[in-house]
């Protein structure tokens, strides 16, 4: 699956270092505005444990993590819908994206300059949200102007999606995110079609350090993180082992981009699967509640239709009692067909037709 996330705030919040460090990729973060001109895309290994405890018992040629796609564009100020600052040209290579990552700036210094000269974490919130929406509203607004010469002809079909982008364009002119529109089963994939920038899943992430306030974040649509992106930027600058041990240092289970990255994958409704032998142990991400055939789509869409049944153990049990050979001996692994859903943290082996 290729999942990916859009990172979006004001100039000088933290954006493109937050970037450079998730991806380990130098992107210039020069301590002025609009100093990102092209869109950056960096692919980032999805953390997880479970992967290496697989991989150890197996002893794999290749290991192979899931990954998910971060794009950072650049900074947005009012008026970006309509073009100022770049912040046009930029929405767009946003829209294909899965979700919103937002970053605020929550932290003062003195020596990076705030686009709007003071810091006030409610107040950019505000202007990014209003920029997305209005750029969603001239995206619904055309449309319906093009649905308004079909409506002629009669069409039933035509005419309720016109109702409904009319009650869209009402509702988003009332400063609401699309996320939050109503609509009925039907018509969900029409809305969805539209791709636009506020039906998308967002993650606050809140640019903090020692001396910040507590934000009152209720209210706030969508997840909201703290982090210190200052600090994330010296954990990285570390060897992996002394990162493990940095991170221990600070009292914290794990770093913020892990938690960044793992709240993306739960805020998509994400989980992940694992194939383990000779040649490879990889991790694979599917949506929750996804059947063993469409999982197995995943690998190769040939598996799927060529589906019987799948071999399922649980990594737990697989890494308990030391690999496959034990599991299948002590009953632990299951034969499932073609009903069963996979779970988080299933290891699967796939039967198929060729």
């Amino acid at each position: 699956m290729s999942l990916s996330i859009g990172i979006v705030g004001l100039p000088n919040v933290g954006k493109s270092t937050l970037f450079k460090i998730l991806t380990k990729k130098q992107v210039d973060a020069a301590n002025y505005p609009f100093c990102t001109i092209e869109p950056n895309v960096g692919i980032v290994e999805v953390p997880d444990s479970r992967l290496d405890l697989i991989n150890k018992i197996s002893n794999s040629r290749e290991l192979i993590p899931a990954s998910i796609k971060f794009v950072d564009i650049a900074g947005l100020v009012a008026g970006a819908h309509k073009g100022e600052g770049l912040g046009n040209k930029f929405l767009s290579n946003i829209r294909e994206c899965d979700a919103i990552c937002e970053v605020i700036r929550n932290f003062e210094n003195d020596d990076i300059v705030h686009v709007n000269n003071k810091v006030d974490p409610n107040s950019d919130k505000s202007i990014i949200e209003t920029e997305l929406i209005l750029a969603d509203l001239e995206t619904v607004n055309k449309r319906l102007e093009k649905l308004s010469k079909e409506v002629k002809t009669g069409n039933k079909e035509i005419i309720i999606q016109n109702e409904i982008l009319k009650d869209l364009s009402k509702f988003l002119g009332e400063s609401k995110a699309a996320r939050n529109f109503e609509v009925h089963d039907d018509y969900k994939k029409f809305i969805k079609n539209l791709n636009l920038l506020t039906s998308k899943p967002i993650i606050y992430v809140l640019n903090v350090d020692d001396d910040s306030s507590k934000l009152d974040c209720m209210g706030w649509d969508g997840k909201v993180i703290e982090l210190n992106i200052k600090l994330e930027e010296e954990i990285v600058s570390l060897e992996k082992s002394e990162q493990l041990e940095y991170i221990k240092e600070l009292g914290l289970e794990r770093s913020g981009l892990d938690k960044l990255i793992q709240t993306s994958y739960s805020l998509l409704g994400l989980i992940t699967f694992f194939t383990t032998g000779k040649e490879e142990t990889r991790a694979w991400t599917v949506k929750k509640n996804s059947s063993a055939p469409v999982a197995a789509g995943k690998i190769h869409s040939d598996i799927e239709k060529g589906f019987i049944r799948a071999e399922i153990i649980n990594q737990s049990d697989f890494i308990a009692v030391g690999g496959e050979q034990n599991a299948r001996t002590k009953g632990l692994m299951r034969v499932e067909g073609k009903e069963y859903i996979i779970q988080d943290g299933d290891i699967c082996h796939f039967l198929h037709n060729s």
